[in-house]
């Protein structure tokens, strides 16, 4: 029986504001590069696969300067080829610093706190798995969801990133549940789907893009308020 609901945060839980597009819009434009809305949704999609890729072989957040500076270039590259915009990495990495300056934050999506309250009063524990390298807590108390979450597991807090198992055991152990008793949601194929089924816990699939209508490995949803409803 599930009692135990585990989140991934960003594409799941929170988005950038503004939003990645706008984000990527403003930049390119700097450099003489227009870009559509579909197309940094496909790169992004694109560009994360990557990442989780990375993350799966040797962490980011061990990585040297020169190293990051070249997997960003690189990322930025994956980017705008959903616009098919081919650029040279010395160009990718002018525009990724650019980026580095434009202020942004992270912000809940509106469907996160009525889904979470709904989930919280049906008995459910929920629990939040992220690769960002930061303390959950403050992570936690910063987007307003301290109230709903019982606890947070970062990359920083267990030393390791999705897709490893080392992450998803550390979460189990902090609920205090077996692996058949969770579920976990998140947006990324390779660190959510494939991370959670690894470590025997049951994924779902959350697709707000649209970019997976394919995938049949799990169940896929495409808001949270879906959520409950494949629980139940």
């Amino acid at each position: 029986m599930i009692n135990t609901i585990f989140f991934d945060l960003y594409g799941t839980l929170a988005g950038f504001s503004p939003d990645r597009y706008k984000i990527q819009s403003q930049a390119c434009a700097k450099f003489g590069y227009k870009v559509t809305r579909d197309g940094i949704t496909r790169g992004y999609a694109i560009a994360d696969n990557f990442m989780s890729k990375q993350n799966q072989v040797y962490p980011i957040r061990n990585m040297n300067s020169q190293k990051k500076k070249k997997f960003f270039s690189q990322y930025q590259k994956f980017i705008l080829s959903g616009d098919e915009i081919n650029i040279s990495e010395l160009t990718a990495t002018k525009i990724w610093d650019y980026i580095k300056k434009i202020p942004y934050d992270l912000a809940c999506y509106d469907d996160v706190f009525p889904s979470l309250k709904t989930l919280k009063s049906k008995g459910f524990q929920l629990g939040l798995i992220s690769n960002m390298n930061t303390d959950g807590n403050n992570l936690s108390l910063k987007l307003g969801l301290s109230n709903y979450l019982d606890f947070i597991i970062t990359s920083k807090d267990a030393n390791s990133e999705k897709p490893h198992k080392k992450i998803f055991m550390r979460a189990l152990g902090q609920a205090k549940v077996s692996a058949e008793n969770c579920i976990h949601v998140g947006d990324q194929i390779i660190s959510d789907i494939n991370g959670a089924r690894n470590a025997g816990i049951t994924p779902v699939l959350i697709d707000r893009d649209g970019i997976h209508n394919d995938f049949k490995e799990c169940k896929r949803i495409i808001s949270l308020a879906e959520l409950y409803k494949i629980i139940k």
